[in-house]
């Protein structure tokens, strides 16, 4: 953390909740009476394209873009994004990868392929990043949709903002009927080392 300031870089595909994240993540910090602001890029999101979003908060913000090198935590939904963006951590910043692999239909044109051994690459760049299957944790909490909400109870061990804010936000900001499911979610990505 930079003069105070937090920088998280949540990337991802179109449809696997990045921007819900960032969101929730700048009304956590605003609950505990941050500065936080944020930027996004959501192209061709709806078509399962790259989302980004830029996330800084702390005592005062300037600006809502992430210096190049200099992000303290990336979140990444997916692996192929986790590598892409591995770059823009700090030194000694930290990285958690949601496994998961969703293919890009243009690999079926042959001009494109997914990356191979992203994971090793990734653990090269950054020997302590967390690499997990969120996608298979949330299907055995009978959800597929929880895996932005589990990867922010493993995102909230790495930056310090109060464990009862991030339940408050995830709680009213939750879809209709689903306040409970998504708590669960977040404790359970607390759980994971």
């Amino acid at each position: 953390m930079k003069n105070g300031t937090t920088n998280v870089l949540i990337v991802g595909v179109g449809g696997q909740g990045v921007l819900l994240a960032s969101e929730i993540l700048i009304e956590v910090a605003k609950l505990m009476g941050l500065d936080a602001k944020k930027s996004e890029v959501h192209g061709m999101s709806q078509r399962g394209g790259i989302v980004t979003s830029h996330v800084r908060f702390g005592k005062k913000v300037y600006s809502p873009l992430i210096p190049h090198r200099e992000s303290d935590v990336i979140l990444a939904f997916e692996l192929a994004e986790g590598l892409r963006w591995v770059g823009e951590l700090r030194p000694g910043g930290k990285i958690i990868v949601n496994t998961q692999k969703i293919i890009p239909t243009l690999t079926t044109t042959g001009k494109f392929f997914y990356p191979e051994k992203a994971e090793e690459k990734i653990r090269g760049y950054s020997p302590g990043a967390t690499l997990l299957d969120a996608y298979e944790i949330a299907l055995e909490l009978g959800n597929p949709r929880m895996v932005n909400t589990i990867l922010l109870g493993v995102l909230s061990k790495s930056i310090d903002l109060e464990e009862d804010k991030w339940i408050e936000v995830i709680q009213r900001m939750a879809p209709k009927g689903t306040a409970e499911i998504n708590r669960t979610a977040f404790l359970k990505g607390k759980e994971i080392d």
